[in-house]
């Protein structure tokens, strides 16, 4: 159990529990026949009861929250979406990148960034040199 002031430890979702997660970021607070429909056109063969136990499962995990007012349970992630991002890229950058975010940039940057996204890149860092 956590002590006073600090924050209890989220553990990381797993490929398909983040799948789970984007859509709940993307349309907000569901029950599970809302998620199980919203992730029909990414995954057809995925049943609804796999749907509602792996939502079960990240509420056990405390990767959810869970309304439980109403007959269907209502399902949210307890993380903001920014927050969580930040904490697994924290986690890769020490485990993959020995805690360099330059050489994670590196990386990202030969061959995962698009020439649009590479000049919005540039933008942003002029506009950083500015301030």
């Amino acid at each position: 159990m956590s002590s006073p002031g600090q924050k209890s430890i989220i553990p990381k979702p797993t490929a398909s529990e983040l799948n789970l997660l984007k859509v709940l970021w993307q349309q907000g607070p569901l029950n599970a026949k809302q998620v199980h429909e919203a992730v029909q056109a990414e995954r057809p063969d995925l049943a609804y009861a796999t749907v509602l136990r792996h939502l079960q499962i990240m509420h056990g995990k405390g990767i959810l929250t869970r309304d439980e007012s109403q007959r269907s349970h209502i399902y949210a992630p307890s993380q903001e979406q920014d927050s969580l991002q930040t904490n697994l890229l924290k986690d890769m950058i020490q485990k993959v990148f020995a805690g360099s975010g330059k050489d994670l940039v590196l990386a990202a940057l030969r061959g995962h960034v698009s020439a649009q996204e590479r000049d919005e890149i540039e933008q942003i860092l002029q506009d950083e040199k500015k301030s």
